[in-house]
């Protein structure tokens, strides 16, 4: 069992207890109605949104895989877009509001990198390497820079420079054996 898991309970706890209040102090600023409609509202928007979400996902899922693309952009922008459509249909302002954001297009972009990234440290590189594509990597010039000694000196030497010259720089794909 991963070490994590062991907050998830207090962490929902948490979350149910920030719901509450949020949804008290909302109904004592609008009316307890009022407050009532917009949970409503929002679970009814993000239930309508989940079905066109993941519609939209399987399609740029498909479409990626017909013409020959690596699908991880498709598959984490409709990661972001379900996620925030359930987060949406869930009862629940504050779930709702972040819901809602990871629906704005910048944001999901933002998000949709994190989750990238997050896949990226998970998954070998080459599993990495067909869903993303091939990734892009740096040649530095020089050897090797030796780890800073714990002990007071002088300061370190800067890190290398990129290698700018094309003739001398190798592209290439990660492949993990």
């Amino acid at each position: 069992m991963r070490r994590g898991l062991k907050y998830v309970p207090p962490a929902l706890l948490l979350f149910a207890l920030l719901e509450l209040t949020v949804f008290v102090l909302v109904g004592r600023a609008v009316g307890f109605g009022p407050a009532v409609l917009l949970v409503f509202g929002a679970s009814l928007l993000g239930l309508v949104l989940l079905r066109r979400e993941g519609m939209r996902a399987w399609r740029g899922f498909r479409a990626a895989a017909q013409a020959g693309r690596p699908p991880g952009a498709e598959v984490t922008d409709g990661l972001v877009g379900l996620l925030g459509a359930l987060l949406l249909a869930l009862p629940g302002l504050v779930s709702g509001v972040v819901g809602l954001l990871l629906l704005v297009p910048p944001l999901r972009r933002l998000a949709g990198g994190g989750v990238r990234r997050a896949t990226e440290r998970r998954v070998s590189s080459m599993v990495a390497g067909d869903l993303f594509g091939p990734r892009r990597v740096r040649v530095y010039r020089g050897a090797p820079q030796p780890a800073p000694s714990p002990s007071p000196g002088p300061a370190p030497s800067p890190s290398p420079q990129p290698v700018t010259d094309p003739g001398k720089a190798i592209e290439g794909e990660i492949v993990d054996r």
